[in-house]
């Protein structure tokens, strides 16, 4: 009897030990597998800022993707790192009395884990020149506050929940000759959306607004902070969110470049010069207009495009705004292209300074903006 139980006991290890063999090859597998994964979906960017002339460290400095919830700052030794989603992005890098330095980057650049940038020091001289012979208005927040913000937050039901919360920071000029406004910031604006629940930093470059031509056009550079709230808060923010984002330009760009455009609701016509006169783009895919290269998408467009989204009608303020009929049930947008473009997976596009919006993606402007590491899912 004994004898027989200890070759069960034998046994018994050995299968034992046979067992925990096989979980432990799985679990390496398994373990394997998700980090293979996690390099497929993401890339680390990472690099060292320093000063252009002194080429001595500059420490918090800051450093982050525009259009993102991605940032960081540099560390005592001038060193930075960043973990983001495939795709492309700009990464701004900025420092007090240093201009700002922004780099194109992706998860397809090569040197991304050795990157050295050098920021150079603001021209003081030219400053003290600009400010001597501004046209800056004195009470600028009283005369054109409002101004500002329908046409840089907007006009939308969102909008009336978002505010700025150092308008101090903001200086206005006025150009009588040339007819213009311009608006600068004097640091980082802060705005907060109540209705997407972001808590946004934007680096204001320029504002101008040209009153001869009735354009708006800013520049600037926005971080996004996701704000903590209520469980009732945070399912508002999730729906704003959603419906923000589909049928909004970054949506537009995601599933051209996924080729779902017509199941996500989104048609194409090509327009004429003058724009009243459009053609259906039957085939968006057609190796005329798009191709694939190193896994972006290049758009092969000039001129100007219509987009309808009919998967969702468009705002009644919008409608009310622009005196359209109340019945409409597309959203119609138009951008127009310079000289093609490239589309990267996660949405973001270059050279977005050479395309301009037209019609209801003009209309949302900052308080209808979600960061390009928004995942509708």
């Amino acid at each position: 009897m004994a004898y027989l139980l200890l070759i069960s006991g034998v046994i018994f290890k050995v299968i034992q030990s046979y067992l925990m063999k096989q979980f432990f090859f799985s679990s390496l597998a398994c373990l394997l597998s998700l980090l293979v994964f996690s390099q497929d979906k993401y890339f680390t960017i990472s690099g060292k800022v320093i000063d252009a002339k002194s080429q001595q460290p500059l420490v918090n400095a800051s450093v982050f993707c525009q259009n993102t919830t991605i940032g960081t700052v540099s560390n005592a030794d001038g060193n930075f790192f960043l973990r983001v989603s495939n795709g492309g992005y700009d990464l701004i890098i900025s420092y007090t009395g240093y201009e700002t330095k922004v780099i194109r980057i992706s998860n397809s650049m090569n040197d991304k884990d050795s990157m050295k940038i050098e920021l150079k020091e603001q021209d003081k001289a030219m400053t003290e020149v600009v400010v001597a012979g501004s046209a800056e208005v004195a009470d600028g927040w009283t005369k054109y506050g409002r101004f500002f913000t329908d046409n840089f937050i907007g006009t939308s039901p969102n909008a009336d929940e978002c505010t700025i919360e150092n308008k101090d920071a903001l200086h206005f000029y006025f150009y009588k000759k040339r007819n213009k406004l311009k608006v600068k910031a004097a640091q980082e604006l802060i705005v907060l959306n109540n209705a997407l629940g972001y808590k946004i930093k934007y680096q204001l470059d320029s504002f101008v607004y040209d009153y001869n031509s009735r354009i708006s056009s800013y520049t600037g550079y926005p971080l996004f902070e996701e704000m903590t709230g209520t469980t009732e808060q945070q399912n508002k923010w999730k729906k704003n969110r959603y419906l923000s984002y589909i049928g909004s330009r970054l949506h537009f760009m995601r599933c051209w470049y996924d080729s779902t455009l017509r199941n996500e609701g989104f048609d194409i016509e090509l327009l004429d010069e003058s724009g009243k006169t459009s053609v259906a783009l039957q085939n968006p895919y057609d190796s005329k207009y798009y191709s694939v290269d190193s896994g972006d998408v290049e758009i092969n467009i000039k001129g100007k495009i219509r987009i309808n989204y009919s998967n969702r009608v468009p705002e009644r303020r919008y409608l009310e705004q622009n005196n359209y009929p109340l019945t409409a049930r597309v959203q119609i947008s138009a951008i127009d292209i310079l000289d093609g473009f490239t589309i990267e997976q996660n949405g973001y596009f270059y050279e977005q300074s050479e395309i301009t919006n037209i019609g209801y993606w003009a209309w949302k402007k900052l308080a209808e903006l979600v960061p390009y590491d928004y995942n509708p899912e």
